[in-house]
C-alpha cells in the first residue's frame, strides 16, 4: 500500500492537489490514505518515522512557518529512503537548491507550469515502479496487523507473557502465537538464529558468532544468535 503525505499551506493549490489525487490515487485504490498538513507538527513527525508505510510526499518549498519543505524532506531522508519526495513551487530558481540539500527526490514541479498534468504524470510513474510490497499479515477477531517485511528486524519470544514480539526500526507488536506459526507467515529472507528468535537476514550488517551476537544495518546490537543455527545462516546467505 502506497500513503500520500501532502504539506501545502496554500489553500489554492491543496484543493488542485486534493482534485489529482482523487482522479488518480482514489480512483486506483479507495483504501489508500492520504493526509494534508499545512505546516510540521507532531503528526507528520509521526508519520515520518514510521517506515513500515511506503509513502509519497508531495510538499511545498516554502511554507508560512519555521520550517521549510526542504527541511521537512531532510528528515524525511534521514528516517527514509523508500519513499518518494515531490516538491512543488512557485520558484523555479529552488531547483539546484532542492538538488543539492535533498538526495534522491522524485521531480520538482513549478505551480504555474502544467502542475496538475505533471502530478498526474508523477503518479503513474511512481504507480508503475517496482516496490517491495510483500506484507507479513494477521487478522484475526483481536488484531489486524499488516506490516512490510522489509521493515522487520527480528521476531522475538517472550517466555513470561507466551507471545511473540514483531521488532520493527520503530516500533514492536506482541501478538499470541509461536514462532513456528510466525515461520509459515514470512518469505525466505527471514531464518532462524536462535531458538527463542527469527532474524530478517537482509537487515544483518554483522554476525559475531564468538559473542553471539548480530549487528543490523540501523545499528542496533541483537543477542540473539546461537551457533547452532550457524549453518543454516551461512546456507542462505
Amino acid at each position: 500500500m502506497i500513503s500520500f503525505v501532502v504539506v501545502e499551506d496554500d489553500t489554492k493549490t491543496q484543493e488542485l492537489i486534493k482534485e489529482v489525487l482523487r482522479r488518480t490515487v482514489i480512483k486506483k485504490d479507495k483504501n489508500i490514505k492520504v493526509k494534508y498538513f499545512t505546516k510540521f507538527n507532531k503528526e507528520l513527525k509521526n508519520i515520518i518515522e514510521d517506515n513500515s508505510v511506503r509513502k509519497v510526499y508531495i510538499m511545498d518549498i516554502e511554507l508560512e512557518t519555521k520550517m521549510s519543505g526542504i527541511e521537512i524532506a531532510k528528515l524525511v531522508r534521514k528516517e527514509d529512503w523508500e519513499s518518494e519526495i515531490i516538491f512543488i513551487t512557485c520558484h523555479d530558481k529552488m531547483f539546484e537548491t532542492v538538488h543539492r540539500d535533498v538526495l534522491k527526490v522524485f521531480n520538482f514541479i513549478e505551480k504555474f507550469h502544467d502542475m496538475e498534468k505533471r502530478l498526474e504524470e508523477n503518479i503513474e510513474l511512481i504507480f508503475q515502479r517496482k516496490f517491495d510490497n510483500k506484507m507479513f499479515k494477521v487478522t484475526n477477531r483481536n488484531v489486524d496487523l499488516q506490516i512490510y517485511y522489509r521493515a522487520i528486524t527480528y521476531i522475538t519470544r517472550d517466555k513470561e507473557e507466551r507471545k511473540i514480539i514483531i521488532h520493527t526500526d520503530k516500533n514492536t507488536f506482541k501478538l499470541n502465537m509461536n514462532l513456528s506459526d510466525v515461520t509459515e507467515l514470512l518469505d525466505n529472507r527471514f531464518i532462524q538464529t536462535h531458538r527463542s528468535c527469527i532474524t530478517n537476514r537482509q537487515r544483518v550488517h554483522q554476525w559475531n558468532w564468538t559473542k553471539g551476537f548480530y549487528i543490523l544495518d540501523s545499528g542496533e546490537k541483537v543477542e540473539y544468535l546461537s551457533k547452532k543455527y550457524k549453518k543454516e545462516v551461512e546456507i542462505n546467505d
